[in-house]
């Protein structure tokens, strides 16, 4: 058995090297996480008991449940069905390509960012047949707004969930928070600027088509489900004010609801459908909060924090602007979930030590780490699927070629959002 210093030391060094395998090794870090967090009790760092508390059962039931939900209202091509009709509504491509842009934004708002962009690729793709274009701008920017707005709501992308089940927010919190505009406004004044430089990007087209209209509605169920969904988790703020189960429960429930629904309606094996799932990066989050646990539990938090804090100082804009644009660095690069997983007690902490309400952090890093994953194809999992998807097309997207778009669109988007989060929330 290990002495607490022993301990310690091993915490450290285990997320440290399982932190560093996720960069060289993205496609194994399910399996990374879940052996960090298994060696982390074999050797005693926590306990199983400590293990089982560190995750956060709620927002694992929101992300579990709202991934079933998404799947059924992808299936059901209300989503598609929509985005012809915008396609066909505008007065010209360029127009037609942002208004794809933005339909992805809205329903990344609600459902995950990968399911957005497999919703939403299809008919950005026939567009580009039919313009005889390449639909690798097209394709980039629709990953890169759906990135953007997952970050608008709670249910929008694991991030959001991991803030708000950290800091206990609920759904109505995303929208107004203590008497504020919270991360929602934010996330809209960053997506406004931003869509000034899309329209730089695609105001070249001109051209007005036409699309065949060829998806036809399957059921418009699957979207009663998804906005009851979206109700009451609204409503569930009022009961359950800490944040700490009812999210959870509401998600899985329908989830299950879902499950049954599709075997009734299309046939299809409830087996089949929970064996389709995202568990890879189920488990990956539940291997992350472990890792995340052992490190708050033997103190690093606490290091971590007073070391930012005298390089801070007493300066809040500049502790402010260091964590976010220090977020957007590491994002572009790193999976967002660990990083933000690790930083949020470090937020909280340097914000008890610089006397602060803790939201200008809070609020900041998650801006950082969500929209940070937009400089680089390998940023976002999103960004990962859009580049897949081309490359099934024929189209390679070189690495600086996806930052050409995605770096300016991130600088424009963050530094909107992080000084309506300065003017809101850091005084």
């Amino acid at each position: 058995m290990l002495n607490p210093e022993q301990a310690r030391m091993s915490a450290l060094l285990l997320f440290i090297f399982a932190y560093a395998l996720f960069v060289f090794l993205p496609k194994k870090r399910t399996q990374i996480s879940l052996l960090g967090a298994m060696l982390l009790v074999l050797l005693g760092v926590v306990s199983p008991k400590e293990a089982f508390l560190a995750i956060n059962w709620n927002v694992m039931g929101i992300f579990v449940g709202t991934l079933v939900v998404a799947d059924i209202f992808m299936e059901s091509r209300v989503p598609a069905y929509i985005a012809e009709i915008v396609v066909d509504k505008a007065k010209n491509t360029a127009w037609a390509i942002l208004l794809i842009c933005a339909l992805s934004g809205l329903i990344s708002a609600f459902v995950e960012n990968v399911a957005t962009v497999l919703i939403v690729a299809p008919i950005a793709l026939a567009l580009a047949r039919k313009l005889k274009i390449n639909p690798a701008n097209m394709m980039i920017a629709i990953a890169i707004s759906s990135n953007l707005q997952g970050a608008a709501t709670l249910v929008g992308d694991p991030p959001s969930m991991l803030l708000g089940g950290f800091a206990r927010m609920n759904f109505g919190d995303f929208f107004f928070y203590k008497g504020r505009p919270s991360i929602f406004f934010a996330v809209e004044f960053g997506a406004l600027a931003s869509f000034a430089v899309l329209y730089l990007i695609f105001r070249g087209h001109r051209e007005k088509m036409k699309l065949l209209k060829v998806e036809k509605v399957k059921s418009w169920v699957p979207t009663i489900f998804l906005v009851s969904l979206i109700l009451l988790l609204a409503l569930s703020s009022f009961f359950d004010t800490g944040f700490s189960y009812m999210a959870g429960i509401i998600c899985m429930i329908f989830g299950i609801i879902s499950l049954f629904w599709e075997k009734f309606i299309y046939k299809n094996s409830v087996m089949d459908g929970i064996k389709s799932l995202d568990w890879e990066t189920t488990f990956f989050l539940i291997g992350i909060f472990i890792l995340v646990g052992s490190v708050t539990l033997t103190g690093w938090i606490e290091v971590i924090a007073d070391s930012l804090s005298l390089l801070v100082g007493s300066n809040i804009f500049f502790g402010y602007t260091l964590l976010v644009f220090l977020s957007v660095l590491l994002s572009a690069f790193v999976d967002n979930v660990p990083f933000l997983a690790a930083m949020l007690p470090v937020a909280i902490s340097l914000s008890d030590k610089l006397q602060i309400n803790p939201s200008l952090f809070l609020f900041g890093l998650l801006i950082g780490a969500s929209l940070g994953g937009n400089i680089t194809p390998i940023g976002a999992s999103a960004n990962i699927v859009a580049c897949g998807l081309l490359k099934k097309e024929g189209y390679e997207v070189k690495f600086g070629h996806f930052s050409k778009i995605g770096l300016p669109f991130t600088l424009v988007a963050v530094t909107a959002a992080y000084l309506f989060i300065w003017f809101i929330w850091g005084k």
